[in-house]
């Protein structure tokens, strides 16, 4: 999947969101990947996650791992093909509790000692909520061999101290809420993501 194609199927999808925004990160954009949009389509997200999956094959997964909940359907859909192509891996994902991005409902009994995983994210701006997933895994004694996103906004900066794989690369503008340049047009921000 080109470049061209994984946005052509994220504007079919309506992944791509215009407006004022305010990031997962605290910063604000007037654009917007609601990249659960194109979860909603089961073939077009299954091929999204197939790419991913294949560009990490040789990786020799045992684990896939992604932060909810942009990260759960997506990482089974990878473990699910890595699967598919005769590999054994599990899938597991994190999420909040009181704020802290936790392994629960048993996965931190399933993240062994010498794991190779990899981790997924939908969409990667800071990077921050992948970092926290790879901090959990690698409490636990994983090896994180690669992380992988549908979308990466960081414009190349992000990293994660393994090989980092997206399939579209898109910089859009993004300030601190102090220099956001649509609150002071008076502009309403809007906040799509899932954590409060």
């Amino acid at each position: 999947m080109t470049e061209n194609q994984a946005l052509d199927l994220l504007r079919r999808t309506g992944v791509m969101k215009e407006g004022h925004f305010r990031l997962t990160s605290g910063r604000h954009s007037n654009r917007y990947m609601q990249c659960a949009q194109l979860f909603q389509y089961p073939e077009e997200s299954a091929a999204a996650c197939a790419e991913i999956a294949d560009f990490f094959r040789d990786k020799n997964i045992d684990l896939v791992a992604g932060p909810a909940v942009g990260g759960v359907i997506m990482a089974y859909e990878i473990a699910r093909h890595l699967c598919a192509h005769g590999a054994s891996v599990l899938n597991v994902f994190a999420e909040r509790e009181d704020g802290i991005m936790t392994l629960r409902r048993g996965f931190d009994a399933s993240v062994k000692a010498g794991s190779r995983a990899l981790v997924i994210e939908d969409v990667v701006t800071t990077g921050g909520s992948a970092k926290e997933v790879i901090g959990l895994l690698k409490a636990k004694g994983a090896e994180i061999v690669g992380v992988g996103s549908i979308v990466d906004r960081s414009g190349g900066t992000v990293s994660f101290g393994a090989p980092f794989h997206a399939l579209l690369a898109m910089e859009m503008e993004s300030w601190e809420a102090d220099a956001c340049p649509l609150c002071r047009e008076g502009i309403p921000v809007v906040k799509p993501g899932s954590r409060k």
